[in-house]
């Protein structure tokens, strides 16, 4: 199938993302630790949870070590890279007709897949619909009107490419550039802050966990970043003594820092 071919590029050296995909491939397990030291104050163990976008299941298995989880996955280049046990059901699925029944699920997470998806109310209720009443979601996404975004995009390496919307990008950079990824049907359009208020607000109430990825961040985590472009600004930051200004800016509020700066947002969604 086209399609899966498209996915095996991912894993090709020659292709000109390789290295960029490779790089979050190698973080993986460190990106579990950090959505389960988010997770933890909330819950520790005995959940039921959904790992929509599941990947090579890397989140999925070190939450199978405490819990039950499903991991959602329609690639099979890489659901295969996902091993059954006990705990961890691996479901090749489309995740917009979500193969199970209504409140079933304590916690749900959507890492780095919303950008990915296209969103209707429909599927916000379908998501709603599968966590019970006290149930979570954990979402993480980057942010179209960060600064540093709009300089490198997360996912292409260019700049400006994070403010268009996803025909704009196949028709104006993947058709001329990137023609072997034209006919990708997981090409990124990246969300505002606003934007996700608006698609989730009337069904959760959001918060924003900057303050405590920043923490992590500049206490050494090697979880979040891994485009060469945003590892040097880390580095930056670090070797000319910004930290402390870095911390004191940092906030979870909806304001200039977190719809103009922030490079990726961090939320925990609750039912209504």
């Amino acid at each position: 199938m086209e399609v899966e071919k498209l996915i095996q590029r991912e894993y090709d050296p020659a292709h000109p993302n390789f290295e960029r995909w490779q790089n979050a491939r190698d973080i993986s397990d460190e990106r579990a630790k950090f959505v389960e030291s988010v997770i933890s104050e909330f819950h520790h163990q005995g959940l039921r949870v959904l790992d929509v976008g599941a990947g090579e299941g890397h989140t999925s298995k070190l939450f199978s070590l405490k819990n039950f989880v499903v991991s959602l996955e329609p690639k099979s280049e890489r659901i295969k890279k996902i091993k059954k046990t006990n705990s961890l059901q691996p479901v090749m699925a489309d995740s917009f007709a979500f193969p199970f029944k209504s409140s079933i699920f304590d916690l749900i997470i959507l890492q780095d897949v919303i950008e990915h998806l296209k969103f209707t109310n429909n599927l916000i209720e379908d998501i709603k619909n599968l966590l019970v009443d006290d149930g979570i979601i954990y979402i993480s996404t980057p942010n179209k009107f960060s600064i540093l975004n709009i300089i490198s995009d997360p996912h292409w390496g260019m700049p400006f490419l994070c403010l268009f919307r996803r025909e704009h990008i196949k028709k104006y950079f993947l058709k001329y550039f990137r023609k072997n990824d034209y006919n990708r049907d997981d090409i990124a359009e990246l969300l505002s802050l606003n934007e996700i208020s608006k698609l989730f607000g009337k069904n959760f109430y959001i918060n924003i966990y900057t303050t405590f990825s920043i923490k992590y961040l500049m206490d050494g985590g090697k979880g979040l970043i891994w485009s060469n472009f945003h590892l040097k600004i880390l580095q930056f930051l670090k070797n000319s003594g910004l930290v402390k200004i870095i911390r004191s800016l940092a906030n979870d509020k909806i304001g200039i820092i977190n719809k103009y700066f922030t490079p990726t947002f961090y939320f925990i969604l609750r039912k209504k």
